[in-house]
């Protein structure tokens, strides 16, 4: 009989202990967000029984109709993170504006961004969907966060991470050293470590993308597309297709097994759909520490500096291989980028 666990708290303070000057305030916001994840994976597992599912009748700053659970998250992580002297200001997909922490409250030195529940068009009929947070650490000098605390490039993370409620509730981080997931038990509330170090195949067995949308791609895109189907066997195998329609559930199945996630602009969404703050830039750090790849089909995302708390991008994401051959694909067509990230076929 296994009785030897690590539990999150023992690793991170395990992972803690190799830097003799840490101070331990990221690892304490670390639990502070696995707790908000307890919480909104309990609220998830009861929606049915207390009357929070369907919508709340209400639209959030993007427009889109916002979800009892959307609402009930991120109250949840908000509430989690402001009285804890930690954080100096957060942001969230749900909110027009940054979120200050209370007056009474001391600024800590991290700002923390979050998509509170990612996916939530999948609640109703009872499929996975996540929260996403990601850790910077701030850049302003005394008083309460700014928004330049928060509209930094990916690559000054110094965390990121998401909760995936499915059959089983799982989280998965980065501090910059590895990719580490946990499962949460139920019967004793604590997150277990199930994947230690994780990395993803170099090439995928899947590609997950939203063909409905094929028609609005530009050529490049719909060729690349056509790879993965098989139709270029010089160039590609072809994949399997899977595709949930929570960014959280495609990335884990590919981060696990290998695969691609595509959300490319379109004439619908010609600035990418996809948030590049909220959603973007904390997969593409989780991506590159499990030795994967997330572009905007060209551009690495990390290095995009961001203008606007709800900017958006297109994202090609996952098996490093297989990010590389979809680059190369818009390459050789002639596909040059926009300033904001997004893609823009000069020659087809």
């Amino acid at each position: 009989m296994q009785t030897s666990v690590t539990t999150i708290e023992k690793f991170i303070s395990e992972q803690e202990n190799r830097y003799p000057d840490a101070t331990g305030e990221l690892s304490n916001l670390l639990y502070d967000i696995a707790l908000a994840a307890k919480i909104i994976a309990a609220a998830i597992r009861r929606a049915g029984l207390v009357n929070i599912l369907g919508s709340a009748g209400s639209g959030n700053v993007q427009g889109e109709e916002q979800q009892k659970l959307d609402i009930l998250a991120n109250e949840t992580m908000k509430n989690c993170l402001s009285h804890t002297g930690r954080v100096c200001v957060m942001c969230s997909e749900e909110e027009e504006d940054i979120i200050p922490i209370p007056a009474n409250v001391d600024a800590g030195k991290y700002a923390v961004l979050f998509d509170p529940l990612d996916g939530s068009s999948n609640i109703d009929v009872n499929s996975a969907v996540g929260t996403i947070f990601s850790i910077y650490r701030r850049v302003s000098l005394e008083g309460r966060g700014t928004v330049e605390d928060v509209l930094q490039p990916g690559c000054r993370q110094v965390a990121a991470g998401y909760v995936m409620y499915g059959s089983s509730t799982m989280l998965i981080y980065t501090t910059g050293q590895g990719v580490h997931g946990f499962t949460l038990d139920p019967t004793i509330g604590e997150f277990l470590l199930c994947h230690p170090r994780i990395i993803t195949p170099r090439v995928g067995r899947y590609y997950s993308i939203n063909e409905s949308n094929f028609g609005r791609w530009d050529k490049a895109v719909q060729q690349a597309v056509r790879g993965f189907h098989g139709d270029r066997p010089l160039e590609m195998a072809g994949k399997n297709s899977r595709y949930i329609g929570s960014l959280v559930a495609d990335f884990h199945r590919n981060l696990i097994a290998g695969g691609v996630f595509m959300y490319p602009a379109d004439t619908k969404n010609p600035r990418g759909k996809l948030r590049l703050l909220y959603e973007a830039a904390p997969m593409a750090f989780i991506a590159e520490q499990a030795q994967g790849s997330a572009t905007d089909g060209l551009n690495r995302i990390l290095d995009i500096v961001p203008t606007a708390l709800h900017q958006r991008t297109p994202l090609v994401i996952g098996s490093r291989e297989d990010v590389g051959y979809v680059a190369d694909t818009l390459r050789r067509l002639q596909v040059s980028p926009r300033p904001t990230g997004t893609l823009e076929t000069s020659v087809l």
